[in-house]
């Protein structure tokens, strides 16, 4: 039985065990849509157990998510009200759940204003509490995978949002597993023909692959053995839709596609301390006789990515061999990489572990919302920038370290830096180089902001920047 399956899973988690609360939530919920039925016939509880096992089995979430996933459509589909929700399970729930029903409907094929409100009710549930969204995507994953039965033009919407929406989302949430799944299952609806022909070239491939691997692992597992390293070793294949966008972006065959897998070295430790110096080591006992790639060395460890993800990665090859890419993180680094923010429950002991960089994301899109009344365009806009973009790097001559989105300016950079800065900013100095307060910045460049204490913020200021803070200020001085 499905609540079975879902009951088994909590229990085996980590979290305290509300075992009466999930089951009076599954008892209410089934109560609730007795008769109805989902398009393919299947009884619509099943579809909300569905959604509370990917939150429990997939996210790594606890009994108030799990209970929200199991009640998350009952005002659509049934004659109960979030009145009779607070009324059975309190105020916490029958908020968040109020929240996912506020996320009912689609996103795209309707004017750019509606995708704007859309979207901003997305982001305003996303920073009154981020289970509100976790839920909606558990609901959207579990649609995708049932996506046959839906009819021709919801497969395609449901497709374009999963792809432009809610995987860039998982991405900055940091649910790598979520985000490749949301791609390749919108990447079949959207173009089954290239979709098609990536997999026939990863099954032709897939007894060369594995020879290369063996011959890499085994040496390495016992290598590593030797040094009293305990760790997991096993090949990554790069998603369908990872592989086919590299294909497009540099315009190679699949052949030329060198990282098409990876060999993931996944070791225990249970000193943080030793994190970071046990993988430098793994590092330089993988590379012994081994070419490293220059240009294809990632240390995330010292400066993880902006959804957190921390490893070491370095792609080598022995002699004139096919280059390999080799991940080195620990049990921990790979819990967070897997299921992101979710993830941090699962280490937590007695006080919540450190969630500095989920704290910067809401806080951004708190800033995005600051404009009670944004142009459409506009607000999709500064969604692109400031939430699905990639995050760049910077520094101050301090040292400091700055996270931006991609295509920010200096003038982004100086108001992140301090208010004060960015409201006397008239540019900055990038090694010897002197640019204007609009140049676009690149991961790694530092950067002087150059301030002037007699000018002030003007209308002009705002074509110069792209950030939310930066323009909210902007208009604030305004």
């Amino acid at each position: 039985m499905a609540y079975d399956e879902l009951l088994r899973s909590y229990v085996e988690s980590r979290h305290r065990r509300k075992v009466e609360l999930v089951g009076k939530a599954f008892r209410f919920a089934r109560t609730a849509h007795e008769g109805c039925r989902r398009n393919d016939g299947s009884p619509y509880i099943l579809h909300a157990l569905a959604v509370a096992l990917i939150c429990s089995r997939e996210l790594g979430l606890g009994s108030t998510t799990i209970v929200c996933a199991l009640l998350h459509d009952i005002e659509e589909h049934s004659d109960r009200s979030i009145a009779d929700i607070e009324a059975n399970f309190g105020p916490q729930i029958s908020s968040i759940v109020s929240g996912i029903n506020k996320l009912s409907g689609g996103i795209f094929g309707h004017a750019a204003e509606t995708q704007a409100l859309k979207l901003r009710d997305m982001m305003m549930s996303m920073s009154t509490d981020v289970r509100v969204i976790l839920v909606k995507m558990a609901d959207r994953m579990h649609n995708l995978r049932n996506i046959s039965t839906q009819r021709p033009e919801r497969r395609r919407r449901v497709a374009r949002e999963s792809l432009y929406v809610y995987a860039p989302l998982a991405e900055r949430l940091g649910l790598f597993m979520m985000k490749s799944e949301f791609e390749d299952l919108a990447f079949r609806c959207e173009d089954p023909e290239g979709y098609d022909m990536v997999c026939r070239k990863l099954e032709q491939s897939v007894d060369e692959r594995q020879r290369i691997v063996d011959s890499f692992v085994e040496p390495l597992r016992s290598r590593l053995a030797d040094e009293g390293i305990e760790c997991e070793i096993k090949a990554r294949v790069k998603s369908v839709y990872s592989i086919f966008r590299k294909m497009q972006n540099k315009g190679i065959p699949f052949e030329e596609v060198f990282d098409v897998y990876a060999v993931r070295v996944i070791y225990e430790n249970s000193d943080d301390a030793m994190e970071e110096p046990l993988a430098r080591r793994i590092a330089e006992i993988v590379s012994e006789g081994r070419e490293i790639h220059p240009d294809r060395t990632r240390d995330w460890l010292r400066t993880p990515k902006d959804n957190g993800y921390r490893a070491l990665h370095i792609t080598l090859r022995r002699g004139s061999g096919r280059w390999t890419e080799v991940q080195i993180r620990s049990r921990k680094m790979d819990d967070i990489a897997e299921l992101g923010y979710a993830a941090h429950w699962k280490y937590k002991d007695g006080v919540q572990t450190d969630t500095e960089r989920l704290d910067n994301l809401v806080n951004s899109v708190k800033e995005i919302l600051a404009n009670p009344e944004p142009n459409a365009v506009d607000f999709l806009d500064t969604l692109r920038f400031n939430i699905f973009a990639k995050q760049i790097y910077v520094f101050t001559p301090d040292g400091d370290l700055i996270e931006i989105p991609s295509g920010a300016t200096v003038l982004d950079m100086a108001y992140a830096a301090g208010d004060w800065l960015g409201d006397h900013c008239i540019g900055g100095k990038i090694g010897r180089r002197l640019v204007g307060p609009e140049h676009p910045l690149e991961s790694g460049d530092l950067v002087e902001i150059i301030t002037v204490r007699c000018i002030a913020p003007e209308e002009t200021w705002l074509s110069k920047c792209v950030t939310a803070h930066a323009r909210n200020i902007i208009k604030s001085r305004l």
